[in-house]
């Protein structure tokens, strides 16, 4: 019993995350009677919030060393703005167009980069900087119009949905979505697999383990969740495109940042900058790539932004960057670095998109969203700082 309170109280963020999400799910569905539940409704979820994280998935690089990105969502505004000048005033090629913004992106991102890697600026600064330069460049190009329509192969990048090859199956009054269906459950079987591969290295390591009953539980619970996901998505359109890409960012991001050695040089400089450098970690190159990371998956957020909306307009982007570092505490990462997951951010993203389509289905007006959000990220990091002094007493 004891081995099982040390485990919990060692992942104590990461289980209070994924209950609270489930909460307030379930609440959401009750107090709206079924509507948060909907197929439609869940799509839609994805869709408004895939850009917050994306983003949070490059903040959580940011935040694992300590410091955050105050300039990406001016990065959306500007990249927007670009975008708009190629495919709607130039008519360049859209495929063209998203790979010179992928290229702009990574120009910034190392722009960035250096001026906080090489000539020390701190990073909130830089970025700071970042964010008046790039908002002033994306109204400066746009000259305060909206800019639109963008081309249907353009749009299809937020508003499509994977193509069924099997044509889709028809139950009773149900057309399912076949595809969609069969990538659910691999990616349910590949989960359950690589738990139970998880837990046989954990036991010939002589970790601790939790009860066999309750590791049970964990594993149905999540097969289930995914599958019940699967079936929602399948019922309605199948997979939107936007959330293989998001699945595609969340997986190999969370590789490299668990099973990779650029990424322990993260979480090694988030620990400890100086114990890093003495340990032969190049800190100024790893700063580098964090930032140039994090403009690149500012882009992609950008076109995805522009797509879904089909329009880039000057406000683009305003808050997005609150919103992705919330998402990154509420979701795990502790203030002074070294603490945080992919996942655990995806989770804290989803987390705060939930509690505004909740909202917003009930009627609760944005200005009282803001202040339920700002209450909860406050909440957040206050927890991880009761958590350290209750740690560091411990030891």
């Amino acid at each position: 019993m004891s081995g099982l309170i040390a485990i919990l109280k060692k992942n104590i963020r990461q289980y209070m995350m994924v209950i609270a999400l489930a909460v307030a799910m379930v609440a959401f569905g009750l107090l709206t009677d079924g509507i948060f539940f909907r197929p439609v409704n869940l799509t839609n979820l994805v869709l408004q919030n895939s850009y917050v994280l994306i983003l949070a998935v490059g903040m959580l690089l940011c935040t694992l060393t300590g410091n955050i990105d105050l300039s990406v969502g001016s990065m959306v505004c500007f990249i927007g703005a670009l975008c708009g000048v190629m495919m709607v005033d130039l008519q360049w090629n859209p495929y063209l167009s998203i790979f010179l913004a992928l290229l702009c992106g990574t120009l910034i991102g190392m722009w960035q980069g250096f001026w906080i890697a090489f000539v020390n600026v701190p990073p909130f600064i830089a970025t700071l900087a970042g964010m008046l330069i790039f908002r002033g460049l994306g109204q400066v190009i746009m000259k305060g119009q909206t800019k639109a329509p963008f081309p249907e192969e353009f749009q299809m990048i937020s508003s499509g949905y994977i193509p069924d090859p099997f044509g889709g199956a028809t139950i009773g009054a149900v057309h399912l979505h076949v595809f969609t269906l069969l990538i659910g459950f691999l990616i349910v079987a590949l989960i359950t697999f690589s738990e139970i591969q998880k837990r046989k290295k954990q036991k010939e390591y002589a970790f601790d383990l939790l009860p066999t009953g309750i590791w049970l539980v964990k594993v149905i619970f999540i097969a289930a969740v995914l599958a019940a996901f699967t079936i929602v998505f399948a019922v309605y359109k199948g997979f939107p495109n936007v959330l293989i890409l998001l699945g595609v960012l969340v997986v190999g991001y969370q590789f490299v940042a668990s099973k990779t050695v650029q990424g322990r040089y993260i979480y090694a400089l988030g620990g400890n900058r100086k114990a890093a450098e003495l340990s032969g970690v190049k800190v100024k190159w790893v700063m580098f790539w964090i930032y140039t990371n994090m403009a690149i998956l500012a882009t992609v957020a950008a076109m995805v932004f522009t797509a879904r909306l089909n329009s880039a307009t000057p406000k683009a982007g305003q808050n997005f960057e609150m919103d992705a570092i919330a998402a990154c505490y509420v979701g795990g990462s502790a203030v002074s670095g070294g603490v945080g997951t992919v996942i655990g951010a995806v989770v804290g993203g989803l987390f705060i998109g939930v509690l505004n389509n909740g909202m917003s289905i009930i009627g609760i007006s944005t200005d009282w969203q803001q202040t339920i959000k700002g209450f909860i990220l406050l909440s957040a990091v206050a927890f991880d700082l009761y958590s350290k002094s209750r740690s560091s007493k411990v030891a």
